[in-house]
């Protein structure tokens, strides 16, 4: 099992969202995150003038089976992606283990009901 991580534009997240649906990756959670990124730059709008160093993104969290993570990051790449600075990126984690609470099950069982095996 893996953990991808993923943070992306705001822009992006329904496109995203859509390609891991179409990837058959239907659980995840998401988050607003905000983060420093390597430009550093000042905005003026209107007269006043805005720090744009803290960037606003989306990180997603999913755990998938082996079987399932280049599918996954591949769906994440192919719909987040604009090609300019700031696009965000992609971390794939090692997971030891997955414990269903209602049933005690483990490991990758616990990710998914058995009769929907994929």
């Amino acid at each position: 099992m893996k953990k991808i991580e993923a943070i992306i534009r705001k822009t992006k997240f329904e496109e995203v969202k859509d390609a891991l649906l179409e990837a058959d990756i239907e659980w995840f959670s998401y988050y607003d995150v905000r983060g420093i990124g390597k430009s550093r730059q000042a905005r003026i709008y209107r007269g006043v003038m805005y720090d744009t160093s803290s960037i606003e993104r989306i990180l997603i969290s999913i755990v998938v089976r082996d079987k399932n993570v280049e599918k996954t990051v591949q769906a994440i790449l192919k719909s987040a992606q604009t090609g300019e600075i700031g696009d965000g990126r992609i971390f794939v984690i090692p997971i030891e283990d997955a414990i269903r609470i209602r049933t005690a099950e483990r490991g990758d069982i616990a990710l998914y009901y058995a009769e929907q095996e994929r």
